[in-house]
């Protein structure tokens, strides 16, 4: 059986970890859609003010299996 698979990207955040960020983007994500299969961190920034560091960033792209 063939499967369509719909890619999108999201920004998780965390104040503690990047890994924090990106199970927040994937667990946030999981509520709204359906068969989630992949999730692909593709970068890591963190913001930073006055020489701190507030808050670690991740971007993650998911797909999860498309229904028309």
């Amino acid at each position: 059986m063939e499967s369509t698979y719909k890619v999108i990207e999201l920004i998780g955040t965390s104040p503690t970890s990047w890994e924090e960020a990106a199970k927040s983007a994937v667990e946030t994500a999981a509520k709204s859609l359906k068969d989630l299969r992949i999730a692909e961190i593709v970068e890591f920034d963190m913001k930073v003010e006055e020489g701190k560091v507030l808050a670690y960033r991740a971007k993650v792209k998911v797909s999860f299996k498309y229904q028309a």
